[in-house]
């Protein structure tokens, strides 16, 4: 009736695929180094370069070798770098927690409340000047 299948199927699954495949852990360093990476982006066009630093020794030590840094300017208000800034420390504290990197978790938190603070005195600055997250 039914003639038999005669080549391989092309739905074969994953697991016989034969490329290396990365563990949990290998895939949290990965995002977290990309999120601190994008920090530092965003740290650096506000000129913190003490912070600048801090971030870049995590994101070398996650990645093996040094990040690339620039000044690319985006012209953006100082207060939305600091908000994005604040949004990017958020996502790097959560990969750090899921992960149990103390040292990057308590750099992530200290760099959002350090945000926060900048944009809590830009709000309560009579001249709408922003004040540096150090």
């Amino acid at each position: 009736m039914y003639e038999p299948i005669r080549s391989p199927s092309v739905h074969t699954t994953a697991d016989d695929a034969d490329f290396p495949h990365r563990s949990r852990e290998e895939e949290l360093d990965i995002q977290l180094a990309g999120h601190l990476a994008a920090l530092l982006a965003v740290t650096d066009e506000l000129g913190l370069g003490t912070a600048g630093d801090r971030i870049a020794e995590q994101v070398a030590r996650l990645r093996g070798a040094p990040p690339a840094r620039h000044a690319g300017l985006t012209a953006a208000a100082p207060a939305d770098l600091h908000r994005r800034a604040h949004a990017l420390a958020g996502r790097a504290l959560l990969v750090a927690a899921s992960r149990a990197d103390t040292t990057a978790a308590i750099l992530s938190a200290e760099r959002m409340d350090a945000h926060t603070a900048a944009l809590a005195a830009a709000e309560a600055a009579p001249s709408g000047q922003l004040v540096g997250a150090h």
